[in-house]
C-alpha cells in the first residue's frame, strides 16, 4: 500500500466485526478519515445510536499497551472525566476488556460524542487547561501496573539519534538540493537547543519531580468541544508514567501554536494570550510548583524539537510537508522561544 494511501475496512470485515456488537439495525456507515492512515475508522448510525469503529494500527501498538489504555479509560470514567465510552463485545472472552480480537486484528467500538474541533476561543483554551488539571487529579489515584509505558521527550537519546539521522533521511528530497549547508545548520541549531533546554530543566530539578500517569499527547486534535467546554478527550495510546509538567508544557505549546497554509508562512511567535489562558486555568485547579513552572519553556523547546525530529528522521517528511521546510519553521520557533522565555513565562502568577 502507498504510504500516502489511507487503509479502509472491507465489506466482509465490517460485517464480521459488527456482528460482535449489540447495535441493532445498521442505518449507515461512513468512513471517518482522521488519525493514522494505518488505523481505519468508520462512523456508524444504527438502532442503538451513533458509534465509531476503529481498527488498531498493528505497527504502532501492542496488546499490552491497548489493555493499559483501557484500564486507564475505565478509571477515568469512574472519576467522571469526559471521554467516549468503549462498547463491550457481546461475546468478549474477558469480561473486563472491551477489545475485540479477530485474526490478530484489534478493534474498538466507541460511543459517538457530539462536538466540534478546536476553534481557539478563550473559553475553549481555558477549559483545555482545566480539563488537563482534572486529568492529572484523576490519575493520581490510578495504579499504573507493570504494563504502564514510561519515558518522555525530555533528555531522550532517541531525539539525539533522530537529529543525527535527519541529514541522510532528507538528502534525497528535491527540497534540499544545493542546500546541504542550510540543512546541517538547522540540525546543529536544533541539537544545541535541545541539549541546552534539557540541561536547563535538569538544573532546575526536573528529575526530582514526582511521576504519575500523564496523557502525553495533550493537543487540540485530541479533544472535542461544545459550548466553549471540552466535550471529550480522546486517544490514550501515548499515556505513560512521567512528570505532569511534561503534559502542561506540551499542552501550552500545542494550544498556542500559530500556523498557516505552509510551514514557511507560520509565524515565529506563539499566541501568548493562549499560553496564559491554558496555564492559568490549569493552575487555578491544580497549582504548579515553582520548579515545574520554571521548567515549562525549556520543556516546550524539547517537545517542539522531539515532535518534528522522529517522523522526519524516519520518513524525511512531517505528515504531508517536506522535512527540510518543516525543520526550518521549527528552527525559527525554537529561536523565538529561547529569546522570549523570560518575559513570556516568568511573569507573576495571576
Amino acid at each position: 500500500m502507498n504510504n500516502r494511501q489511507r487503509d479502509t475496512f472491507g465489506a466482509e470485515e465490517l460485517a464480521i466485526v459488527l456482528s460482535h456488537y449489540p447495535l441493532g439495525v445498521i442505518e449507515s456507515i461512513t468512513e471517518f478519515a482522521r488519525g493514522s492512515r494505518r488505523s481505519p475508522k468508520v462512523g456508524i448510525v444504527c438502532q442503538k445510536g451513533k458509534f465509531l469503529l476503529k481498527r488498531r494500527d498493528p505497527d504502532r501498538t501492542t496488546r499490552a499497551r491497548v489493555d493499559f489504555a483501557h484500564r486507564l479509560q475505565a478509571h477515568l470514567l469512574r472519576q467522571e472525566f469526559p471521554l467516549p465510552r468503549i462498547v463491550m463485545p457481546v461475546d468478549a472472552p474477558d469480561p473486563v476488556s472491551p477489545l475485540l480480537v479477530i485474526r490478530d486484528q484489534l478493534y474498538e467500538l466507541f460511543e459517538y460524542v457530539s462536538g466540534h474541533a478546536y476553534t481557539a476561543t478563550e473559553g475553549e483554551t481555558a477549559d483545555a487547561g482545566r480539563t488537563l488539571a482534572a486529568f492529572h487529579q484523576a490519575t493520581r489515584t490510578f495504579e499504573p501496573g507493570p504494563d504502564c509505558p514510561a519515558g518522555d521527550y525530555h533528555d531522550a537519546n532517541a531525539v539525539r539519534t533522530g537529529l543525527n539521522t535527519i541529514p541522510a533521511s532528507i538528502s534525497p528530497h528535491e527540497s534540499v538540493m544545493g542546500k546541504d549547508a542550510e540543512l546541517l545548520s538547522a540540525v546543529n541549531v536544533l541539537y544545541d537547543a535541545y541539549e541546552t533546554a534539557a540541561e536547563s530543566a535538569r538544573r532546575i530539578g526536573i528529575e526530582a519531580l514526582p511521576e504519575q500517569v500523564i496523557h502525553s499527547d495533550w493537543h487540540p486534535g485530541n479533544m472535542l468541544f461544545k459550548n466553549d467546554h471540552v466535550a471529550a478527550v480522546i486517544d490514550y495510546d501515548s499515556a505513560r508514567l512521567a512528570r505532569r509538567v511534561m503534559d502542561v508544557a506540551n499542552g501550552v505549546l500545542q494550544f498556542s501554536m500559530l500556523t498557516g497554509p505552509q510551514p514557511e508562512h507560520w509565524p515565529d511567535h506563539l499566541d501568548t494570550q493562549r499560553v496564559h489562558l491554558l496555564l492559568d486555568s490549569y493552575e487555578q485547579a491544580d497549582p504548579l510548583t515553582d520548579e515545574e513552572r520554571a521548567c515549562i519553556p525549556h520543556l516546550m523547546i524539547e517537545a517542539l524539537i522531539a515532535e518534528c525530529t522522529l517522523p522526519i528522521a524516519r520518513t524525511g517528511s512531517f505528515g504531508h510537508w517536506q522535512g527540510f521546510r518543516f525543520m526550518q519553521m521549527v528552527r525559527r520557533k525554537v529561536l523565538w522561544l529561547r529569546a522570549h522565555a523570560e518575559d513570556v513565562f516568568l511573569r507573576p502568577r495571576t
